[in-house]
């Protein structure tokens, strides 16, 4: 039983309050006690009060009694609030931090790709935004709220057996049964089902298109600002309209439970006129007794579960993430000598039968893949979306292993040698590069590097006049500047240019030049192509007239090399390549300039 308690998401909730901050925890448990016993010693310090005036004592003490209670009453409601969210706020951030570490340390990336995880992973991620719910902070205090009156009407539960054992009892089994009978009202009963998690997902999909920038323009360009709007507003309706199905009161439960308790308080309190007739029970005895009895209607079931489910289910979902997103994003351990890294690739990059299909993804991406890129040459990679492009240099860089088959270096398994000490040998540019908040000098080199070789990597890549190396790039920050697509996209290219200058051997270009223009890309290319003499580099990209420069060309489809050779080579062959540099050529001619997408190939 006590596992089974251990593994309910509320007792995982309050174990996390202290692990976030104990001395804060600390003090908010003594706060939430004392808050929840002090009524109960309230209407005792008034019955002695009433007693000492019955009976002609001094009133200084009992006087006394009561103020201090009374003061306490009022001033730890406050201070009890501002414990509640600073408490909320450490929790949040200790939640945070356990989640940006869940993410981050696996050294590869199959738990950020998961679907399995990702109804978790959302959870997680948005907690704290008010989306589904209040923030933590808020839901801190309405949770010691909750709590408050629940000890409270323990409290006055157990001064009413001063009256008679049954009393307490009857009235308490009472407003406890309430918790029995609107159990369907509970929040975490069905609060978290497939249909609940999908209108969130649309709602919050609907809400990041109305904010964010990158979807202004195009919401406003064709009319779609009302439709956003709409579809927000509805899947947030059928959000609130599934939870409130899941949360509300049921007509015969609740029918019950006014009779229950409506029938122990008419019990207990005929109890208490009945003894006051008989002369058993003094006025100060029934001033006391009175109190508690009506104190104890605070054990009823309340308002404590929603807050609850809100504040424990962001905490059960990290847990839940920590524990298996270092499972998920593993790759296998090296063995207990690794082979070092330095020098690699001085041969050969050989990609040996390899087999390989994303988490739950189901069809394989590569199938008994086969492949050899000398060292120091230039592979280029050209194939239809989906043929596996990018998965070549994700693997390329270790983000995954293959489910077979192995990628070899220099006659090693990648798998034999350290993650980071291979990834020291390996530069890139992916097509959905990072733009780091930071100064240019940190973009270009996130991991440190002298002036000079940041400076090189930045002429190298046509990017000298951007900006000062101090320089923030965005405007958000005081001196910052903005920058186009194309100039964010020399400054990627920068990066994995200076990396080189440090030392790696392989430099991996995954569409490196598509947000420039013909002549842009024409101009950064011959600097690439410079930079890199002599580096092993696989460049993938959709334009021809970068890719004919090459050593070699690899076509994919589905999986498999389907031809390799020189841009000479291929278009002697008139089979697939030809086919699409062919086309492409056509539209270059007809003044379009740009490529065709692959798919209208196949």
């Amino acid at each position: 039983m006590l596992t089974r308690l251990r593994e309910r998401k509320e007792w995982k909730f309050f174990a996390a309050l202290p692990r976030a901050d104990r001395k804060l925890a600390t003090a908010w448990w003594a706060a939430l006690v004392l808050r929840g016993l002090l009524p109960a010693g309230f209407a005792v310090t008034m019955g002695v009060l009433i007693g000492a005036v019955q009976r002609g004592d001094d009133l200084a003490v009992p006087l006394s009694l009561m103020g201090t209670v009374f003061v306490l009453l009022q001033v730890l409601a406050p201070i009890h609030q501002a414990l509640s969210a600073n408490l909320g706020n450490r929790t949040s951030a200790w939640l945070y931090d356990r989640l940006s570490e869940a993410c981050v340390r696996p050294p590869g990336m199959g738990h950020l790709e998961d679907p399995e995880l990702s109804s978790d992973l959302t959870t997680a991620r948005e907690f704290d935004y008010g989306m589904t719910g209040p923030p933590m902070w808020m839901n801190m205090d309405f949770i010691a709220g909750g709590l408050v009156e629940a000890i409270g009407g323990f409290a006055s539960a157990l001064v009413l057996f001063g009256f008679t054992w049954w009393a307490p009892l009857v009235l308490g089994g009472a407003w406890l049964s309430t918790h029995w009978l609107l159990r369907e009202s509970s929040v975490w009963r069905d609060r978290n089902t497939d249909e609940v998690r999908e209108a969130q997902r649309h709602a919050e999909y609907a809400y990041r298109l109305a904010v964010d920038p990158p979807a202004a323009k195009e919401l406003r360009l064709f009319g779609l600002a009302g439709w956003t709007v709409d579809r927000f507003i509805t899947r947030r309706r059928q959000l609130f309209d599934l939870q409130y199905r899941a949360t509300r009161l049921r007509q015969r439960p609740v029918i019950w439970s006014l009779l229950l308790v409506g029938g122990a308080n008419v019990v207990v309190f005929a109890a208490l006129a009945a003894a006051v007739n008989g002369g058993r029970l003094e006025l100060d005895q029934l001033v006391v007794y009175a109190q508690v009895a009506v104190g104890t209607s605070a054990i009823a079931f309340g308002g404590i579960n929603w807050a609850m489910d809100g504040a424990a289910a962001p905490v059960a979902a990290v847990l839940r993430l920590q524990e298996a997103m270092g499972t998920k994003g593993a790759l296998a351990p090296p063995p207990d000598r690794p082979v070092p890294a330095v020098g690699t690739p001085a041969r050969e990059v050989r990609f040996r039968d390899v087999t390989f299909a994303y988490p739950q993804g189901g069809e394989r991406v590569l199938d008994g893949f086969d492949l050899v890129i000398p060292a120091g040459t230039s592979l280029a990679i050209v194939g239809q979306n989906g043929a596996g492009k990018t998965t070549l240099a994700k693997l390329l860089c270790r983000l995954y292993d293959p489910q077979a088959g192995a990628i070899e270096v220099d006659g090693v398994d990648l798998r034999s040698m350290a993650v980071d000490d291979w990834r020291s040998r390996v530069t890139a540019v992916f097509q959905d590069f990072i733009r780091f908040e930071l100064s240019l000098r940190d973009n270009v080199a996130p991991g440190g590097a002298p002036d000079e070789v940041i400076l090189a990597a930045l002429a190298e890549a046509g990017a000298s006049d951007l900006a000062a190396l101090d320089t923030p790039l965005h405007k958000g920050y005081e001196g910052g500047t903005d920058l186009s697509g194309g100039q964010w996209q020399r400054i990627a290219l920068a990066r994995a240019l200076c990396a080189l200058h440090q030392g790696a051997g392989l430099v991996l270009l995954d569409e490196p030049t598509a947000q420039l223009d013909v002549r842009g890309e024409s101009e950064i290319f011959e600097r690439i192509l410079a930079a890199t003499r002599g580096a092993t580099t696989v460049l993938i990209s959709h334009r021809f007239s970068t890719v004919r420069h090459a050593d070699r060309i690899c076509v994919l489809e589905h999986g498999r090399v389907v031809e390799l050779g020189t841009h000479e080579e291929l278009l002697a062959r008139s089979g697939r390549y030809a086919t699409m540099f062919n086309l492409q050529a056509q539209r270059f001619e007809a003044g379009e300039g740009e490529g065709v997408a692959y798919e209208a190939l196949g």
